[in-house]
């Protein structure tokens, strides 16, 4: 193999890559003017979901398929950029899986926001304060996150995303294992490392804090104080890690929604989700007939989770993620016999299936 011949194409490769990446960027300009004159937004998921699957469809390797989402996801979101940084409100404080999150679906250049509580989050967006918001909403271990599903049951923002995060979690800590009494930590993280904590921390206190972020802080300066968090955190806040991926499922994921106040528009193929909420009556059958609404068309639901109303006692709520997207005329007639079996039906939002 003759090494500089390998270089020079290199070399060459590299001017074609930047000469075309910034003719991109310039006919990018041009669609942006005209989504301005259209009143489009600057984000549209559906859009950039169809650029993401016909990128697929062109790759033959050896580049895998999520490492060159991330490289096509950081041009849009500079493309997205020279129009206007999007205002991004998160989960926060700074450097939590939220926070990373929000950067896996707008890449970089944004301008983050976060707050301290998931109502926080929309109330910015309701405000306009924020153009989007990013909130969990699931764990693979955890379970739901229930002052997400409250929220989106009250609010008339809409689902426009979701992101699916893997979560590797570190005991963070100035103090050595033998010293530490307490573990501080966002529930859902304590929840997620139960298992890890009874064997190796058996005697420490489990202290649930706003975010993990908080608890790495806190660690930094309270004797014999850990904190379950991100590599991230600990980087950010300068505490030492003890021990990396203690988590009890190695495959421990957390499933984020981004809200916002204008829906989300078909990306077809099948690639569409919707998020409903809904109220049965109270009679034999009624959530069979319910279930039954999207069951007979064939129409796979994916989730369902009951929630108290917190309307009257032993009301509840069910969510339910179906396949598929609003607009969608089996959808849309899966929701009409969905009303006469329910006192309430909500729709709150439709968007990529993305994983």
């Amino acid at each position: 193999m003759d090494l500089e011949k390998v270089r020079t194409r290199i070399d060459e490769i590299d001017r074609e890559i930047v000469a075309k990446l910034n003719e991109r960027l310039t006919l990018a300009g041009d669609v942006a003017a005209a989504k301005a004159e259209a009143g489009l937004p600057i984000f549209m998921p559906e859009r950039e979901e169809q650029i993401f699957m016909k990128l697929a469809r062109l790759n033959t390797g050896p580049l895998e398929e999520a490492t060159l989402r991330r490289i096509y996801g950081e041009i849009i979101s500079v493309t997205r950029a020279r129009q206007r940084k999007l205002r991004i409100a998160y989960l926060g404080p700074e450097a939590t899986y939220t926070e990373q999150a929000a950067v896996k679906q707008f890449g970089q250049q944004i301008e983050t926001m976060p707050q301290r509580m998931i109502p926080d989050v929309f109330t910015a967006v309701e405000k306009g304060e924020a153009d989007y918001g990013v909130i969990p909403i699931e764990n693979s271990t955890g379970g739901a996150v229930l002052h997400s599903l409250d929220m989106l049951a009250e609010t008339e923002l809409k689902i426009v995303s979701q992101v699916y995060l893997p979560i590797e979690h570190c005991l963070v800590s100035r103090w050595p294992l033998e010293a530490i009494t307490e573990v501080h930590s966002k529930d859902q993280a304590l929840i997620q490392c139960r298992d890890w904590l009874a064997r190796h921390l058996p005697g420490a206190r489990q202290v649930e804090c706003d975010s993990t972020a908080q608890a790495v802080r806190l660690s930094g300066e309270h004797e014999g104080m850990a904190a379950i968090a991100g590599e991230l955190a600990a980087t950010r806040y300068g505490v030492p890690v003890l021990a990396k991926g203690i988590q009890d499922r190695s495959d421990n994921v957390t499933r984020f929604l981004v809200i916002g106040a204008r829906p989300c528009g078909r990306t077809g193929d099948g690639g569409d989700k919707t998020s409903l909420v809904f109220s049965i009556n109270d009679e034999v059958g009624a959530l069979e007939r319910a279930v039954k609404a999207f069951s007979s068309r064939g129409i796979n639901m994916t989730k369902i989770e009951s929630r108290p109303s917190r309307r009257k006692a032993w009301d509840y709520l069910f969510f339910v993620d179906v396949i598929g997207h609003w607009e969608d005329a089996e959808v849309q007639a899966a929701v009409a016999d969905l009303k006469d079996a329910c006192r309430l039906v909500k729709w709150l939002g439709s968007y990529p299936n993305t994983k």
